[in-house]
């Protein structure tokens, strides 16, 4: 098959032809039409993972993915060959990966069937970014009351964080780098717009002199953004690792956002967007061909989703 491999730490990702991943007894194998970019993708490629998690070379990148059951592996219950299915693959080691034309996914997590209202390519790219944003809106609590800033709003997980906050009722103060790329942001939701080219806390004040009930940090500096959150209030990251008593003078609730990216979760990401109350905003579409000038592509842009059209072939 044909994959977006690298072949050791920091090597330029390339398109190869490589054997079919093996799967085991609770395993599916996935013949993929849709995948796309992440950043865990681009921390892999760059070589920022060694030493963290366990390599094994040549390395198939990427994580979503969406397509049709080739094969299910002994076990398997509640999924069988010819189902149409989207999902992640979710194992922290790192080499079997999704930009493939053919992918090994775990049926207990990070995996479930694609309703007839979610097209193939929004379903590619979905699960890594539905799941994290949605992990992250939930753990805020957001209440109709309350502004919610989030920092890093233009990318795949931002874009959809914004949504999913608007839907709460929450004020949601979005931030750009450019007011350029950022237009969009109104149009998912966001109720204002934040410069963050320049001194972000002075242009947060802005709009919300006495800070914020709650924010979502997906880059920049974590300091800069906890200390725009009110007294009491809510700070999530999916872009640091604070300690649980970090800010613990100011009586913040801290939480680390890692992806869940159970059935059921993804079950209602896919209703969501199915039925026009999520859009994933896909940007640019590159097929597999193509799939490391999306690499670079991630690399220099930071909204939407970087989509990447696979269309196995019988390799």
């Amino acid at each position: 098959m044909r994959a977006l491999i690298t072949t050791d730490y920091a090597a330029a990702p390339e398109v190869a032809e490589i054997p079919r991943p093996e799967f085991g007894p609770n395993e599916v194998l996935v013949k993929v039409a849709a995948s796309s970019v992440n950043g865990f993708d681009a921390m892999v490629a760059g070589g920022y993972l060694k030493g963290m998690l366990p390599h094994t070379f040549p390395a198939v990148l990427g994580k979503d993915f969406a397509g049709t059951i080739e094969a299910v592996g002994a076990d398997v219950q509640g999924f069988a060959p010819g189902d149409e299915v989207f999902g992640a693959v979710m194992e922290l080691a790192i080499g079997r990966g999704a930009i493939a034309e053919y992918a090994v996914a775990q049926t207990a997590v990070g995996l479930t069937h694609r309703p007839a209202g979610l097209d193939i390519a929004r379903a590619g790219a979905l699960t890594v970014a539905g799941a994290t944003a949605h992990t992250a809106i939930e753990a805020l609590s957001l209440q109709p009351s309350d502004t919610v800033l989030i920092v890093g709003a233009t990318g795949g997980v931002g874009s959809l964080a914004v949504q999913l906050a608007a839907a709460t009722g929450a004020r949601v103060l979005a931030t750009h780098r450019g007011r350029g790329n950022a237009a969009h942001l109104i149009g998912l939701g966001a109720h204002e717009l934040v410069d963050a080219t320049g001194d972000l806390a002075a242009a947060v004040r802005q709009y919300a002199p006495d800070g914020v009930h709650a924010a979502l940090h997906l880059g920049g500096d974590l300091d800069t953004v906890a200390g725009l959150v009110k007294q009491g209030g809510r700070l999530a990251s999916a872009a640091a690792q604070p300690a649980p008593d970090a800010y613990a003078d100011r009586g913040l609730t801290i939480v680390q956002v890692m992806a869940d990216a159970s059935a059921k979760r993804l079950d209602h990401l896919a209703t969501e967007v199915a039925e026009g109350r999520l859009d994933v905003p896909i940007m640019q579409t590159f097929t597999l061909d193509d799939a490391p000038e999306a690499m670079r592509a991630f690399g220099a842009s930071k909204h939407g989703k970087i989509a990447v059209c696979v269309q196995a072939s019988e390799h």
